[in-house]
């Protein structure tokens, strides 16, 4: 009992230590960050997305997960420093006798953790994850700027004949492998420079979310132990994400393909993206992309459109959502791609969107609507689609993380279905705003506002 209490006061004294050496990572990173960074909107791994990443490392043939959602931030920004708790070597130890006993050899780990060390920057930036506190708009801004657009449009150009042959093979439109690389690492020209074990390690070893981790590192010694990479150039972000299209490793094993056929799944090639975009071309078809089908289709709506009727629980044909009043931006009805979605990202004062299946696809790399989004429109805007038409309202000012977790609490008070009151607003948060407005006559549109909060702080 001693001894625990011992480990567990080394462990405060050294977070201690390393929040006042990291003070300056400290500051609060929003969504939309500068466009030579990842454009990963952040949101922190649920329940399911633990589960299933651990159930991947011991299934990697069969088990989905999408890849790892990380923060923002320029990975080549953070000065590494090595310096190893002593808690973390005994971890070590114990570590690799349950990495043996999932199948990986002695010579690989030993390999690997030959050098391996404690990383505070690593725990410095799982910390302090920024929560969405930019809008939609500026993600875009940045997501889908000229320059972005540009460099996607050469990119496409100068892989061709590659992104063609990908496009055969897997039926995923080029433009949409583009879109994702050029989002995810800048068309590889930020791939992160983070070594994964020393990364992957660290995290397992904290503790916060040490299966996940654990269940990733063991994901990447089986990498190791495959020969695809060396350790030396075994490198991603600081949470794990690897390559072009920045695959975490559990779905590098369950997805990740040999393209160029020289017997590895090389995703971290500066010189040849062959298998980092196929891979990501295979990803998208498992989770049932449809050639020919948009991701979604900017529209407007009639006035008096029922908000409560933009839900993605409510899908109806183009023809149906005509019949309603929705048209696209030329006033003609959107062309029958199957059924679809009315979208609201920024509630009733922004842009709407019709959003098919193939949206929910580029779901499964990340949930975020923004990003979802960000992918899409980026692979329009490459192949010469015009620019979202309607104005954002940009004026608009965001609640604060506070006063969306109170927020939270009156709708939970008020038995409104609020599950968890953590500040972050999700689909269940959504479903609570939107029956609380149709309860008080608001235009049901799911939107955490500021009219939402002063309305019921008023009941």
């Amino acid at each position: 009992m001693q001894g625990n209490e011992r480990l567990k006061k080394g462990r405060n004294m050294s977070r201690i230590w390393i929040i006042t050496l990291v003070a300056g990572l400290m500051a609060t990173e929003s969504m939309a960050q500068a466009v030579d960074t990842s454009l990963r909107p952040q949101v922190r791994p649920n329940v399911e997305v633990v589960q299933a990443a651990t159930q991947a490392a011991t299934r990697p043939s069969t088990t989905a997960l999408r890849p790892q959602i990380r923060p923002n931030g320029s990975d080549a920004d953070v000065q590494r420093v090595a310096t190893n708790p002593p808690e973390f070597d005994r971890w070590s130890r114990g570590f690799r006798g349950r990495a043996l006993a999932k199948g990986i050899s002695a010579q690989v780990f030993d390999r690997a953790f030959r050098s391996a060390s404690y990383n505070p920057d690593v725990i410095a930036k799982d910390r302090n994850q920024a929560e969405f506190k930019s809008q939609i708009w500026d993600y875009l801004d940045n997501a889908v700027a000229p320059p972005r657009i540009s460099e996607g449009q050469a990119a496409l150009r100068k892989h061709r004949r590659l992104l063609e042959r990908i496009e055969a093979a897997y039926g995923v439109e080029a433009e949409v492998v583009v879109a994702v690389w050029g989002l995810e690492s800048r068309y590889g020209t930020r791939m992160g420079d983070y070594p994964m074990i020393d990364a992957m390690a660290t995290l397992a070893f904290d503790g916060r979310r040490g299966a996940f981790f654990e269940s990733q590192l063991i994901a990447a010694l089986r990498i190791l132990q495959s020969g695809d990479v060396n350790v030396g150039n075994f490198t991603g972000s600081w949470a794990g994400a690897m390559g072009h299209t920045q695959f975490i490793p559990t779905s590098y094993l369950a997805y990740a393909v040999d393209f160029t056929g020289d017997g590895k799944r090389d995703i971290w090639s500066k010189n040849n993206p062959a298998d980092a975009l196929a891979s990501t071309a295979a990803y998208l078809k498992r989770f049932g992309w449809r050639k020919g089908q948009p991701w979604g289709v900017e529209v407007r709506l009639p006035n008096g459109f029922n908000a409560a009727n933009a839900s993605r629980s409510i899908k109806r044909t183009p023809s149906q959502w005509a019949s309603l009043g929705v048209t696209d931006m030329r006033g003609k009805p959107v062309p029958d791609y199957g059924q679809a979605s009315i979208l609201l990202p920024a509630g009733t004062r922004g842009a709407a969107f019709m959003v098919f299946n193939n949206f929910a696809v580029i779901e499964k790399y990340n949930q975020a609507d923004a990003y979802v989004i960000g992918v899409g429109h980026l692979s329009d805007r490459i192949t010469g689609g015009p620019a979202i038409q309607t104005a954002w309202p940009r004026g608009y000012v965001p609640l604060t993380f506070d006063e969306k977790k109170e927020l939270q609490r009156r709708l939970k008070r008020k038995g409104f279905g609020i599950e968890k009151v953590d500040g972050l607003i999700g689909p269940n948060s959504r479903r609570a705003i939107r029956a609380y407005q149709q309860s008080v006559g608001m235009s049901p549109d799911g939107y955490a506002s500021k009219d939402v909060l002063n309305r019921i702080k008023q009941r």
